[in-house]
């Protein structure tokens, strides 16, 4: 019998300052079985920094060519995609032939060798732009980890703050690409 994919339901209250972005959201995440936590929760960031209406979890880790959230506009053209962890620089450009922007959050400890061995085949990507997370950000971002969680959001100045009834994190992502500056 195969595995199914646990359920986490979010309750979530957004500012988002830099962008003018305001309101109620509940996501909810499937955590696929193969899916760490570290890594739902990073979809989670995704969310959080990209909140839209329209913007959807994809099926991710279960369908190739697809990515771990998405944003179309009403004509149905892809205008986001977002992908978390290091995806291969072939998919990323398959991905920017697709969408208008393109957006990766990297993470873990083999993410800035994945940003070297790929730096100029990404910067050939006009419409690609990758964030990183450091580790004491994805340590960070665990601590709000449940099944059920309600969370404020407050972004600012590329900082983004999220908090639930007991714990408030910062969390700080690097803009690897475009190059800060």
């Amino acid at each position: 019998m195969a595995l199914r994919a646990t359920v986490y339901r979010c309750e979530l209250s957004l500012s988002d300052i830099d962008r003018g972005v305001y309101g109620e959201f509940a996501p909810t995440l499937a955590r696929h079985p193969s899916e760490t936590e570290e890594r739902m929760m990073v979809r989670l960031l995704a969310f959080v920094l990209h909140a839209d209406a329209a913007l959807a979890f994809g099926r991710g880790l279960s369908t190739e060519g697809e990515p771990d959230l998405w944003r179309h506009d009403p004509t149905g053209v892809i205008a986001q995609w977002i992908d978390v962890g290091l995806p291969d620089e072939r998919d990323l450009r398959k991905a920017c032939g697709r969408a208008r922007e393109v957006v990766v959050l990297a993470y873990g400890r083999r993410a800035p060798l994945w940003r070297e061995e790929n730096r100029a085949a990404l910067a050939r990507l006009s419409n690609l732009r990758v964030l990183a997370l450091t580790e004491s950000d994805l340590a960070a971002l665990l601590t709000l980890a449940a099944r059920s969680m309600r969370l404020t959001a407050t972004l600012q100045e590329g900082h983004v703050w999220l908090a639930d009834a007991s714990t408030t994190v910062e969390i700080v992502p690097q803009q690897w690409l475009p190059a800060a500056g």
